[in-house]
């Protein structure tokens, strides 16, 4: 497990060749990933293991639970090109439902060997990636990952990511508050199933930021 966590987390801009040269839009005026509430459970406290593999913490044997999956993308502007050194944080619920925050009231039990929160920074072709777990519904909430992308000008978009077709989103009061079809769209993301063997799936989400 700490082998393969070590061999993501040093890939090269390379080895992520998956993502695909052609990716980056052509044209401008692109259309701004639509923003979302970053909701209470932020973490109120970093974790001290902060990186971009969510399922395999410093010091722990066991990787988390839950079904493991490469999320990556381009950050790009509204013209289309790659927004370079960008932060991007992600923070989720474990496979329990558990967000790793004091205020969540889900008295399911916590996954200890899930990091729960992550950051990076996009390279020089925009891009970025995470290896984490497919998120899972918790009362109340549809699955979702929370995001927030800083520029290095400091424009800043906090906004979710939604797995495309799942049933549980038409019930969703969040999900339902983006209106039309085509923003909605815009937030959902396929889970395939993955190419290497660094994680059972992947979804690609480009983010517009604008």
């Amino acid at each position: 497990m700490k082998h393969d966590r070590r061999r993501f987390l040093s890939l090269t801009a390379g080895s992520m060749a998956v993502i695909g040269v052609n990716a980056i839009a052509a044209g401008n005026n692109l259309s701004g990933t639509p923003s979302q509430t970053a909701g209470p459970f932020y973490p109120i406290k970093l974790p001290l293991d902060k990186d971009n593999d969510l399922v395999q913490i410093v010091d722990h044997d066991d990787q988390a639970k839950g079904i493991i999956a490469n999320v990556y993308g381009y950050i790009l502007d509204r013209d289309g090109q790659p927004v370079v050194d960008a932060e991007v944080e992600i923070w989720q619920c474990d496979a329990n439902g558990r967000y790793h925050h004091p205020d969540d009231p889900n008295d399911a039990p916590m996954d200890e060997n899930f990091q729960g929160y992550g950051s990076t920074r996009t390279d020089m072709q925009g891009r970025y990636r995470f290896r984490t777990i497919k998120p899972v519904p918790y009362p109340g909430r549809t699955p979702h990952i929370h995001y927030r992308i800083t520029s290095p000008a400091g424009d800043q978009l906090t906004t979710q990511l939604y797995i495309k077709g799942f049933a549980g989103n038409r019930q969703d009061g969040l999900f339902n508050r983006l209106g039309s079809k085509a923003r909605q769209q815009a937030v959902s993301v396929e889970f395939e199933e993955n190419t290497d063997d660094s994680a059972q799936l992947m979804a690609r989400w480009d983010v517009v930021l604008g």
